[in-house]
């Protein structure tokens, strides 16, 4: 009796459940011999998709890993990429995606903080990253088979001998299936907690959204690792349609991708649609198979969504949302694009509720401005290891967002500002406090503050202002150069100036807007 028990618990839990990899078997068996991912020449079905998944699941589980155990992956889009996660979250593991533009000690942080058990690596990435994770003494394991390093075993490798069948693992849908970190002001990232049910809530809602379906060739062109661009490939892949895999953003084999593969769904950012726009070869390009481009991180300024909507796609609409409430969870339709200006975030989601609030905690009509707040299936678990933080941002009863909006009189919801001082550049999220503490480390820096100016190409730019202490001798190039010691590169101040003072209130506190406000010409006309 007692060894029939697993076998019936199992039963009982496959019943029902809802979890990533449940979706996957259940694309493989309706859609099996179709094209599921494409990266350059290799292409994969949805069975091998299916079948490589499960292999890499049972090799983690018998290498002694346990179900609730954590894996970190930092690696760059590849079909090795989903190969990975989708076999991490089918061992009932917990995956933990780490941006694989960090620099060295940031990723060290992120592992440790994570408890994560294993370490999954693009092989070009090994040299750089080992010597920060040397000490922390994990495993890693290879999710490409470039760059090999002695004595660690590749993807292959792994998967070599494995089952391929779906491995007998006791998950529920309520159960932690990733943990996300997500840059905040105090220069930390904190992990935000998302189960399979959570996930799974924005991916169907983004499915109805975008009417995706087996017909569609979507575009997987921003990392993988982030929030917004697994929710649209788990999308894609859930709904039997085929997913292009491309690995950072250049504009002429952005434009064969979408001519060659036919692709109808593209997701980018304003920055890359503009330089589409913009390109020669653009006319030579057959972009007619595209019925609709979502963008996202930032508004679309009134004359270039008129072009883009005019000569690339009749449908455009920005999503938006964030890392701890799984995106999207706000849409702004392709009929609203050319009748608004500004910063207009649309309608909620399907799957959440949005609200605005004051700092009571009561609920605003339309014109009023306060902290945007959404609640609903698709919100975090909470902060990994962060109680306080958890608390904090879900006070009365909803997700504080940070951000401060209104809803107009049409019920759209306008964004007005962030309440934090987090600079979004080229789609990455930069904590102005973790800049300033860089640059406080500097012997000859007294004081430091740290804004985003707006530019073309990043849509914010960092731009730092220091003063030195008194006597000190340093210059631009070496503050540069300290900078980019420290930092990852997107996250290097574009710009530093060494003033006098900054300006201060009466109780010492640097008043940013004041910078902000005196520079906000700095990067016209800058492309780079």
């Amino acid at each position: 009796m007692s060894e029939a028990m697993p076998d019936v618990r199992l039963e009982a839990n496959l019943l029902n459940r809802n979890t990533l990899g449940d979706t996957l078997r259940r694309s493989a068996r309706s859609f099996g011999d179709e094209i599921a991912l494409v990266d350059g020449g290799q292409r994969m079905s949805y069975a091998s998709l299916e079948a490589d998944s499960n292999r890499f699941a049972h090799h983690l589980l018998a290498s002694g890993l346990k179900p609730g155990d954590k894996v970190a992956m930092v690696c760059v889009n590849s079909i090795a990429f989903l190969v990975a996660a989708y076999g991490i979250l089918k061992a009932g593991m917990v995956w933990v995606p780490v941006n694989a533009m960090l620099a060295p000690e940031d990723v060290r942080y992120i592992v440790e903080h994570a408890e994560a058990r294993l370490v999954v690596m693009d092989g070009h990435l090994h040299g750089n990253l080992q010597p920060a994770l040397e000490s922390l003494g994990l495993p890693v394991r290879l999710a490409m088979t470039a760059a090999p390093v002695p004595e660690v075993a590749t993807l292959a490798e792994a998967l070599s001998g494995m089952p391929d069948t779906t491995p007998e693992v006791l998950i529920e849908d309520g159960d932690l299936a990733l943990i996300m970190y997500t840059s905040g002001t105090t220069g930390r990232p904190k992990g935000a907690m998302h189960s399979h049910r959570s996930v799974l809530s924005a991916v169907a809602s983004n499915i109805a959204t975008l009417a995706i379906g087996p017909a569609d060739v979507f575009s997987c062109l921003l990392p993988l690792f982030h929030c917004a661009q697994f929710a649209t490939a788990a999308a894609s892949l859930m709904a039997g349609a085929r997913l292009v895999i491309q690995r950072g953003f250049d504009p002429v084999a952005l434009l064969d991708t979408l001519h060659n593969e036919r692709i109808t769904l593209m997701f980018g950012l304003p920055l890359m649609y503009a330089a589409l726009l913009q390109h020669p070869l653009r006319a030579q390009r057959d972009l007619s198979p595209l019925r609709l481009c979502l963008y996202a991180m930032a508004p679309m300024p009134a004359p270039l969504i008129k072009r883009l909507i005019a000569e690339i796609c009749p449908n455009f609409a920005l999503g938006s949302g964030q890392t701890e409430i799984f995106p999207m969870t706000q849409y702004f339709a392709p009929d609203q694009q050319l009748l608004r200006s500004g910063n207009c975030w649309g309608r909620p989601c399907m799957v959440n509720e949005t609200a605005i609030m004051d700092d009571e905690g009561r609920l605003l009509g339309p014109g009023e401005i306060g902290e945007i707040v959404h609640r609903g299936p698709n919100v975090m678990l909470g902060y990994y290891k962060d109680p306080v933080a958890t608390a904090q941002a879900r006070r009365f009863g909803w997700h504080h967002t940070g951000d401060l909006g209104m809803w107009d009189e049409a019920g759209q919801l306008q964004f007005k500002d962030r309440k934090k001082d987090m600079i979004k550049t080229g789609g990455e999220n930069v904590p102005s406090v973790k800049v300033e503490e860089v640059l406080l480390r500097h012997p000859a820096v007294a004081n430091a503050a740290v804004v985003g100016l707006p530019h073309l190409r990043w849509v914010e730019a960092v731009a730092a202002f220091v003063c030195l202490k008194p006597d000190a001798v340093c210059d631009l190039a070496t503050l540069q150069a300290h900078c980019r010691e420290h930092l990852a590169g997107f996250e290097a101040p574009k710009h530093i100036a060494i003033l006098d003072q900054l300006p201060m209130t009466a109780t010492g506190k640097i008043q940013k807007h004041i910078l902000r406000t005196a520079n906000q010409s700095l990067f016209d006309g800058a492309d780079r």
